[in-house]
């Protein structure tokens, strides 16, 4: 049934959706105001309904932006509006992603995926034509969008007030979004288009995931009716479940996959509907999650894991980390069997886990490689990313790296501004590492040949899976197919952007491209084939299988695993004499102190290096001094403050310390390990004068080291605050330990008789807890009221130990009892 919104060229007759009931609010909203957020539910039909809706507005003369996180989203939604109006794409509704561009003169609406947006609005930040901004799923949190997002509200305060921008989601923080926009109107759309039944099977803890998926689909395939959507976490366990479907069902059942990787005719077939008197069985990773709707759908499988990308700053590694799902993942995941029918959703978990999901996933920008933004950030003029309205502000840390790597690139200056090396670098619209290759590249006449390789590494699937790019490069030179055919032509335009120089016809190898991008991953062999040492450091590995694995240097593109071990994914061999041609500036010759771990001794050598790969190296006379001491601080890192003599006193005063921090704060220092650690130069290096190693370092010198970080006000306060021994009634001084949570005393019940007041530290703040023994030094008692355990317990103690010890005294009124540390005399 089709209902009448408003007559017009686009939006006269629009199919009746549950978004329907709220468009009046959507449009009146942008009317009076500038600012809208929309939470719709799956299937609501927002992303098609609602720019058709607005572009009939009064205040809509420009053309419509609809921002999708997907290029295969993008593609749909534009192919579903184009249908509703009767149209093909290209005309009045059109696309533009990386790739593929169906737009034309007369394009109204644009479905743009994220990327494509930001460098829009960073090339033209008035957004000339443009009347309104649509950024729809916004929950998935891509980098892309949120920094999209900033963008357009900063341009909307600053240079088009009367620019609209609409937030869309399925599932939508929607208290913290309306935040952000400074609480414009928020519209809610209920419900979804049909009932979804949302059942539970419970996977086997050691259960691998594609055996559980594979045995709900076989159920769900015999059980009921209409085509299965099932989740996986990624490409490689969507294959391993298709092997595993392969022969179960009959020729009216077709098995396809969905993932990134696919070309764009695969990913299509997977969306149409099935042939008439078919099934379909759809495999894919949580690219199926939004904006678009795979016909004849109605059972979901959900193995409610997802793989995530998570960026470490410190190794400027990128791993892909398999997690749950988010609640809200879980939701639209669900949504996808209701959106033509009643379906069914089969969660591959028990229901009281869902309540442990996570809210929302967690948003890109947190675990994100912020160079590209960074860079973007400088060319926008912005340096501190806190004054755009960012939902998340990028991790200072991450961001201090990413601006860190640009200014080694040459895209920025010491104060954060961009060079004139960066600008080039951002029109190139690739990554920073792989811009700074191009522009390295071009000018020895291979600009070329690097915009070919920088696009075969940011486009996935290309040139096949191969570790060595050389190959990959070479199969991408000569891959057949609409993909491969638009992503040479993409590199053509990329390189068109390039410095005018003549370009050489000599073969260049990727190592020597891939040199000027990862100059700090440029490994060396070292501990056998396949094993390899970065020049930041790092180790990573290849099977011993791969021929790179015999090489002896590579330029490493991808890399993923932890970063003690890392797993090489794309690589390039190199030679020496390249990298010494190539980086000849990077590579210091210089005289250098170090720990020699294996001897636990200071050593000194000449060498010739690149980060930690060590070219040449000569052995020099030892070291000694303050040079020889701060290796040998390094060595202490390394080992951890175990490895240091320090004497029980040492350790006493230590522990002395640490008790004052945590009961009376500073001034009094920080004494835990870490802390320890990372003051090495002020208390471990001026006290250790010529030592070389770490078996002659003196334990007086640690303690001294120790006193040195108590500020001298307080100096003084140590021995009365924290005294290292209490002096018994009887004269005798017994040692206090302050090891445990607070100061303990152990002490034989005998040498305290006589004392009425509790025995305290910090100045009398603190009562010691006194362990009383008994003659032979076992514990009969702990107490922290000394006076109240001779009133009170005492009688039993007394009762049970008197026959135990008859030689020794055990007055019933201790308090007015003499101190002894002797039994009584024989015969009284």
């Amino acid at each position: 049934m089709a209902v009448s919104y408003k007559a017009g060229p686009i939006a006269g007759d629009l199919p009746k959706l549950p978004i329907t009931d709220v468009l009046g609010e959507v449009t009146e909203a942008l009317a009076r105001g500038t600012r809208a957020v929309l939470s719709a539910p799956p299937g609501a039909g927002k992303t098609t309904l609602v720019p058709l809706a607005l572009l009939d507005q009064d205040w809509c003369s420009g053309k419509i932006i609809l921002l999708e996180p997907r290029r295969l989203a993008a593609r749909a939604a534009a192919s579903r509006m184009a249908s509703l109006i009767g149209e093909t794409v290209g005309e009045r509704i059109g696309y533009r992603m990386r790739l593929d561009n169906r737009i034309s003169a007369r394009t109204r609406i644009e479905v743009v995926t994220e990327g494509v947006f930001a460098r829009m609005i960073l090339d033209d930040p008035e957004l000339t034509g443009i009347s309104a901004v649509i950024f729809d799923e916004f929950h998935e949190r891509s980098l892309d969008a949120d920094f999209g997002l900033a963008l357009a509200l900063d341009v909307q305060s600053a240079l088009r007030d009367d620019l609209r921008v609409l937030v869309m989601s399925a599932t939508l923080d929607v208290d913290r979004v309306a935040g952000l926009l400074d609480d414009p109107p928020v519209i809610k759309s209920e419900g979804r288009s049909f009932p979804v039944d949302i059942r539970h099977r419970d996977r086997a803890p050691n259960e691998r995931i594609e055996d559980s998926v594979t045995r709900a689909i076989v159920e769900a395939h015999a059980n009921e009716t209409g085509s299965i959507l099932a989740f996986l976490p990624g490409q490689a366990e969507i294959l391993r479940t298709a092997e595993r479907l392969e022969g179960k069902f009959g020729p009216e059942t077709v098995i396809v996959p969905l993932y990134g990787n696919l070309s764009q005719k695969e990913q299509d077939l997977a969306i149409r509907p099935a042939p008439t008197g078919q099934r379909k069985i759809v495999l894919a990773t949580s690219i199926a999650e939004t904006s678009i709707t795979i016909d004849g759908v109605r059972i979901v499988v959900d193995s409610g894991l997802q793989r995530l990308p998570v960026f470490e700053p410190a190794t400027g590694i990128t791993r892909l980390e398999t997690v749950r799902v988010s609640r809200a993942s879980a939701d639209q995941r669900a949504g996808r069997a209701g959106r033509t029918e009643p379906g069914i959703a089969v969660r591959l978990w028990h229901p009281g886990q869902t309540a442990a999901l996570q809210p929302f996933t967690p948003p890109q920008i947190l675990a994100s490689d912020l160079s590209g933004l960074a860079l973007d950030l400088a060319h926008w003029g912005v340096q501190d990313p806190k004054t755009l309205a960012f939902l998340d502000p990028p991790p200072g840390p991450a961001f201090s790296e990413a601006r860190g790597l640009l200014t080694q690139l040459g895209a920025l200056d010491p104060q954060g501004s961009l060079t004139e090396h960066g600008r080039l670098m951002r029109e190139l619209a690739l990554p920073p590492r792989l811009s700074a290759m191009a522009i390295f590249a071009n000018e020895e006449g291979f600009g070329r040949e690097a915009c070919l390789l920088a696009v075969l590494l940011t486009e996935q699937g290309l040139g096949g899976s191969d570790i060595d790019l050389d190959e990959r490069l070479r199969r991408f030179r000569n891959e057949r197919g609409d993909r491969a055919e638009s992503a040479r032509r993409l590199a053509e335009r990329i390189a068109s952007n390039l410095p005018k120089t003549s370009q050489s016809s000599e073969p260049v190898t990727a190592g020597r491209l891939l040199v000027h991008a990862y100059p700090d991953r440029i490994a060396l062999q070292r501990g056998g084939r396949g094993r390899f040492v970065m020049a930041n450091g790092r180790g990573a590995e290849l099977p011993e299988t791969e021929r790179l694995a015999a090489s002896q240097m590579l330029v490493i593109a991808d890399l993923t695993g932890r970063a003690a071990q890392a797993r090489i994914l794309a690589a390039a061999e190199i030679s020496r004499a390249d990298v010494e041609a190539e980086l000849a500036g990077a590579i210091q010759q210089k005289d250098e102190c170090f720990f020699d771990r294996t001897s636990r001794q200071v050593r000194a050598r000449k060498v010739r290096r690149l980060g930690a790969i060590i070219f040449e190296e000569k052995p020099l006379p030892r070291p000694a001094g303050e040079q020889a001491a701060k290796a040998l601080a390094e060595g202490v890192r390394e080992l951890g403050l175990q490895a240091l003599p320090f004497s029980k006193d040492g350790m006493q005063l230590r522990e002395r310390i640490g008790f004052l921090r945590r009961s009376l704060g500073e001034p009094w220092p920080d004494v835990s390990d870490e802390a320890l650690l990372t003051r090495l130069d002020d208390w471990f290096v001026p006290f250790q004068g010529n030592t070389s190693g770490l078996d002659s370092v003196e334990p007086g010198s640690l303690s001294e080291g120790l006193r040195s970080l108590i500020p001298p006000a307080v100096a003084p306060d140590l021995n009365r605050l924290a005294p290292t021994h209490f002096e018994a009634p009887t004269g005798q001084r017994h040692p206090i330990r302050y090891d445990a949570e607070e100061p303990t005393l152990s002490i034989r019940v005998q040498e305290l008789f006589g004392l009425k007041k509790h025995p305290s530290v910090a100045g009398g703040k603190l009562p010691l807890l006194l362990e009383l023994t008994s003659p032979a030094h076992r514990p009969i008692q702990t107490t922290r009221d000394l006076p109240g355990f001779w009133t009170g317990s005492w009688k039993d103690v007394r009762a049970e130990m008197r026959g135990r010890y008859p030689r020794h005294p055990w007055p019933e009124d201790p308090a007015e009892a003499l101190p002894t540390t002797r039994a009584k005399p024989r015969g009284t």
